[in-house]
Formats: C-alpha cells, sequence, structure tokens
C-alpha cells in the first residue's frame, strides 16, 4: 500500500512509512533507500530527524556501525534533544570502537601469519639447499666410487682375456708343431 501512495504521490512520510514496513522485514538495504529519500525529501526537521534516526537503526542491524554513527549525527543535529537518538549514538560508537579493534587485532593476527609463513618457507628453502648441496657433494664420490668399480672390473676382464689369448695362443702352437696326417687317400 506505501509503494502505491509513493507511485501517486512521492511524499516523504510515505517514503519513510514504506521504510519502517520494509525494516520490520529485516530487508535493510531497501529500507535504507527509502529512509535516504524520506531525508533528502523532508521539510520538516523532526521528520528529517527521525528518517536519520531509521537510517542508523538500518546501517545498525547491517552492523556498519560507521554509517550508523554519521546517521545518528545527522539526526541529532537537526533534534538535539532527542535521548533515544543520544543513547543509540553512544551505542553505534561503543561497537564501532570494538569493531576496529577487532579489525585491528585480526590484522595483527594476519600479518604475524605472514610472518611465520615467510618464517617456514625461508627454512624450508635453507632445509632443500642443505639437501641440495649435501646431494651435489654425495653426486662426486658416487661417480668416482662407480668409476673404480668400472676399472677393477675393467682390469678383471682384461685379466680374464689375456689369460684367454695365452690359452688360444699355445693351442695354436701346439698345433702347428704337430703335422697333421689325412686319413684319405687319393
Amino acid at each position: 500500500a506505501y509503494r502505491k501512495a509513493i507511485l501517486k504521490d512521492a511524499s516523504p512520510q510515505g517514503n519513510y512509512n514504506l521504510g519502517n514496513a520494509i525494516y520490520q522485514q529485516n530487508r535493510y538495504e531497501e529500507a535504507v533507500r527509502q529512509f535516504e529519500n524520506a531525508a533528502n525529501q523532508a521539510k520538516d526537521e523532526k521528520a528529517r530527524s527521525a528518517a536519520y534516526h531509521n537510517l542508523g537503526n538500518t546501517h545498525f542491524q547491517q552492523q556498519q556501525y560507521d554509517k550508523s554513527v554519521e546517521a545518528y549525527k545527522n539526526a541529532l543535529r537537526l533534534d538535539p534533544d532527542d535521548l533515544e537518538t543520544k543513547k543509540n549514538l553512544a551505542l553505534a560508537q561503543r561497537k564501532l570502537m570494538i569493531q576496529q579493534q577487532q579489525q585491528q587485532q585480526q590484522q595483527k593476527n594476519e600479518e604475524k601469519q605472514e610472518e611465520n609463513q615467510e618464517q617456514q618457507q625461508n627454512q624450508q628453502q635453507q632445509q632443500q639447499q642443505q639437501q641440495e648441496s649435501q646431494e651435489d657433494q654425495q653426486k662426486p664420490q658416487d661417480a668416482s666410487e662407480q668409476q673404480d668399480l668400472s676399472k677393477e672390473e675393467a682390469r678383471k676382464l682384461l685379466e680374464i682375456m689375456e689369460q684367454e689369448e695365452k690359452k688360444v695362443q699355445e693351442k695354436v702352437k701346439k698345433g702347428q708343431a704337430k703335422p697333421t696326417k689325412s686319413k684319405k687317400e687319393w
């Protein structure tokens, strides 16, 4: 009904009432727009103050305490004797201060976590470098051991080949010393 009334006559009172109805439905973003429209359109200081007061309440519900404080201040500039707005302003300021402290604490914690992560990464890099240097030192030793083994094997193989060659030469010499007789008669 308030929407229909606003379509016919966009009055500040209609925006204010629509904002209140929407606020009660916990649709705070829409309520903010209606209260802002009411505050901007209202010519009466009491009506503007009430719109700012409810705008402050809406921001407070959204935990936007900085905006809430500003809205309450606007309401008090228009109606400095409003005790309820003063109480709400004090509460919003306390909540804002707590929120800022929590954010600072969270930033400190994040910075500490980042520092810890950097330290861990540095430690991991150092460990990797140490492992790589140890592996590099071990590689030449391993390679020389492999070369030594292959030299020994090569010597053994050469010795075996020499022995085999000597045997073959001895057989050849024995074979040359004895003439072979042919068993066939021609």
